[in-house]
């Protein structure tokens, strides 16, 4: 028997708002983002307060969605994948004719739903990679927060997608360009190298928008 679960859920919202994509593929697509709270991962260098966030019930994520334009929906976190009767948020928002586009570290599958997936697997916890990870995506995008070669070349085999960024590591207002664009050029150097590396860095930061 199928769980019931409720016509009206809260979910745990960290924010709302429309803004331009600033990484990755989709960089400079309008969109709605929906940031969802908590996460399975605890990456010392994430600048996300995914702790802080307030319950809001599917009406009034419906309500605050009548106030933007965008028709893309970006699902990012914390981690969305975690999120109680996501479901149900998801299947309420392709019913109003949203594009749905979701952030993931890729621990998890991603829902049916989700018209494009940006895949960010996280060297730090290489290790739980080995036995539980995403096995598609449009994209992966993986920060060098050190050397990341090999985890990097591991993600490669394991996720087929179709385009593959190295971000920098930004901490304390800087980014370790430098080593992310030498790293790019180490993994598209190898003559067995699977796939083709590009560079991905949050550009919405540099245009002081959100």
């Amino acid at each position: 028997m199928q769980p019931i679960h409720p016509e009206n859920p809260a979910f745990r919202i960290v924010e709302i708002f429309e803004s331009l994509q600033g990484e990755g593929y989709n960089t400079g697509m309008p969109a709605v983002f929906i940031r969802l709270g908590k996460c399975n991962l605890a990456c010392s260098w994430c600048d996300t307060d995914y702790l802080k966030f307030d319950m809001m019930h599917l009406s009034e994520i419906l309500g605050r969605l009548k106030n933007h334009t965008a028709r893309n929906i970006i699902i990012t976190g914390g981690e969305p994948t975690i999120q109680p009767h996501l479901d149900i948020l998801l299947n309420a928002l392709k019913t109003q004719g949203y594009r749905l586009c979701i952030e993931t570290n890729g621990l998890n599958p991603a829902p049916a739903q989700i018209d494009y997936v940006a895949t960010s697997p996280k060297a730090c916890y290489a290790e739980k990679y080995n036995t539980q990870c995403i096995e598609t995506a449009d994209e992966v995008r993986i920060v060098a927060d050190g050397d990341v070669l090999d985890f990097c070349t591991r993600m490669a085999q394991k996720i087929r997608a179709k385009h593959y960024y190295l971000s920098p590591c930004e901490i304390n207002g800087e980014m370790n360009i430098h080593d992310t664009i030498r790293q790019i050029g180490l993994l598209n150097a190898r003559p067995d190298a699977p796939v083709h590396w590009q560079l991905s860095v949050q550009t919405h930061k540099w245009a002081g928008i959100e």
